[in-house]
């Protein structure tokens, strides 16, 4: 059974919005970033993610990371899209439903990057097994803020791995428990 990871940049004032302004990307993260890209058969996006993403790096060639991601499959829940482009097929109207139906499935896990409104339905369906947070050491001071727009009143979660790295940033995992 295939695992759904979410993995979200965040500063340490909490905020995940614009992370193209303040990531600190150096040659380790960046490769970290691409080694893990391995581990995972396919995106689950919500629509705003899906259409910024799409914007930004649908056809950007020659750069291994966003090589890897524009080939893999993507997975988007949204109610007002009607058709995809870029690899992605929309869930339908019951995301959930059918994100349990890939997590059945065999093969790599699933990855979906960011916490975003469709995490209220994510977490309260129970469909995340992992939530790898990359804390870089920058303060935005606006923006969204992890889970905002999301009750994790039911979210309890267990710190089951920690990475640091050379630029000061750290990868917390944690597992809903």
């Amino acid at each position: 059974m295939r695992k759904l990871i979410e993995s979200t940049l965040v500063t340490l004032d909490g905020v995940i919005e614009a992370p193209e302004r303040w990531a600190l990307f150096d040659a380790e993260s960046s490769a970290l970033s691409l080694e893990q890209l391995d581990n995972y058969e396919a995106f689950i996006m919500g629509r705003t993610t899906y259409e910024t993403f799409r914007a930004n790096w649908g056809n950007v060639t020659g750069n291994p990371y966003i090589d890897r991601i524009n080939a893999m499959p993507k997975y988007v829940a949204s109610r007002s899209l009607t058709e995809t482009t870029w690899n992605a097929t929309l869930l339908g109207p019951d995301p959930s439903g059918a994100i349990a139906k890939l997590k059945a499935q065999p093969g790599k896990d699933l990855i979906k990057y960011g916490t975003t409104r469709l995490d209220a339905t994510l977490i309260q369906d129970h469909l995340v097994d992992e939530f790898r947070l990359w804390y870089m050491p920058v303060v935005a001071g606006s923006g969204q803020h992890l889970f905002e727009h999301v009750d994790t009143t039911q979210l309890h979660l267990t710190l089951t791995n920690e990475q640091r790295l050379h630029n000061g940033s750290v990868i917390l995992t944690y597992v809903p428990s």
